[in-house]
């Protein structure tokens, strides 16, 4: 059985646009064809998980089943009673697979058993489900409708993280001609972009510069202008790569009725590192910042365990990115770009602050603008110099040649 990841091949598309056409001939007649998208779903899944990911395909299916029994049992829980420790019970229970996934590797050196590409992207839809219920925002529970939510094939790899309310009624509604003209419009768009990006300029920067100045940095060893472009290359690289397969995932859920939330809105004309958070990576921003900062923040509020404002943002903001740090995986790399970031937030904090109440002192032009987004885009290629490990291959690299 041959195996094809999502986007990463030319003949997946080629597959895609054959398989979605009579979606697109039955949508411009205002017809939906769920039975048909449901084959289509499963056939690029199979696509995904079959062949030599088999262990995967199987991980899916047991974590699905879990999933979708999971969130069923805490509904028809919550419309009886709403204990908070059954609630939080349920949200440790969704969370638990993935923590052992991303626990494994570092304590016994190899992948998880249970792991398999996107799992983070499904915990996240199913907690969201469990946390959104227990607000009451989510009415009923249709399983049915809760599998094609949670294995929706365009997303289901790396995001866009959509919303369950959200997608049910795009899932629902029957499409307008007009309406699925524009989206026709916009996905085609999207593909394009997403190829240049994808497959030209990640190209580019990944696979054609970022092995040559990676070997010209260690060669040179510690602080280095090599170094220096390493960081800005694999910046690059990393936002074209993520961003073209966002587009891909967007543009394919446009053809099929779904306007599934765009992942990045030009992330590095940011003025400051909150706007860069707003623009970078979206709905996972959103996500930890709906289902983690706020309901944190809450929490101290309300149980009043500190009573300054500031100090409990900053709080929140700590533990936000530390959460987030840890899930990109149990490395001193990773963890420390979580805590830059919350630091970058925090004196992003105070700085604003400050400026506001020196309004006077600080005037706003058009180069105060351009200093802004230059200074906000070389702390963020900073950060991703953490993140990419390579300060930690270069350490290892310099103590093996002395």
């Amino acid at each position: 059985m041959i195996n094809l990841q999502p986007y990463e091949n030319p003949m997946y598309f080629v597959y895609l646009v054959i398989a979605l056409l009579p979606i697109m001939i039955a949508m411009l007649r205002g017809k939906q064809l769920h039975w048909y998208q449901t084959i289509v779903s499963f056939a690029f899944l199979l696509l995904a998980f079959g062949g030599v990911k088999w262990h995967e395909g199987i991980a899916l299916i047991g974590y699905i089943i879990f999933k979708v029994v999971l969130v069923g049992a805490y509904f028809h829980y919550r419309q009886r009673e709403n204990q908070t420790w059954i609630f939080c019970s349920a949200v440790i229970l969704a969370i638990i697979p993935l923590v052992i996934v991303k626990v494994t590797p570092a304590v016994y050196g190899h992948p998880s058993l249970i792991g398999f590409l996107g799992i983070s992207y499904l915990t996240f839809k199913a907690v969201q489900m469990v946390m959104e219920i227990r607000d009451g925002a989510i009415k009923e529970f249709d399983p049915w409708l809760t599998l094609q939510f949670l294995l929706f094939f365009p997303t289901i790899s790396s995001g866009p993280i959509d919303r369950y309310r959200r997608f049910k009624a795009d899932y629902e509604r029957v499409p307008n001609p007009q309406k699925y003209l524009q989206l026709l419009d916009k996905a085609v768009w999207y593909i394009f972009l997403g190829f240049l990006y994808k497959f030209l300029l990640a190209y580019v920067f990944g696979t054609l510069m970022l092995p040559y100045v990676s070997k010209m940095a260690l060669s040179y060893g510690g602080i280095s202008w090599w170094l220096v472009a390493y960081m800005y290359v694999y910046s690059m690289d990393l936002f074209f790569d993520f961003a073209g397969y966002s587009l891909f995932a967007v543009g394919i859920s446009y053809l099929m009725g779904i306007e599934t939330p765009m992942n990045f809105n030009r992330p590095f004309s940011a003025v400051n590192i909150k706007e860069f958070w707003n623009r970078w990576h979206m709905t996972l921003s959103f996500w930890f910042r709906d289902y983690i900062y706020m309901r944190l923040v809450f929490f101290i509020m309300k149980k009043k365990l500190m009573k300054n404002r500031i100090a409990i943002a900053n709080v929140g903001y700590l533990t936000l990115f530390l959460i987030m740090g840890f899930w990109h995986g149990l490395t001193w790399y990773y963890i420390v770009y979580g805590l830059y970031h919350a630091l970058a937030i925090i004196l992003c904090d105070v700085w604003l602050r400050y400026k506001k109440k020196h309004k006077d002192k600080f005037p706003s032009n058009r180069f105060t603008k351009l200093l802004a987004i230059f200074i906000t885009f070389n702390v963020v290629c900073f950060s991703f110099l953490i993140f990419s490990g390579f300060l930690d291959k270069l350490l290892f690299h310099n103590i093996i040649l002395r």
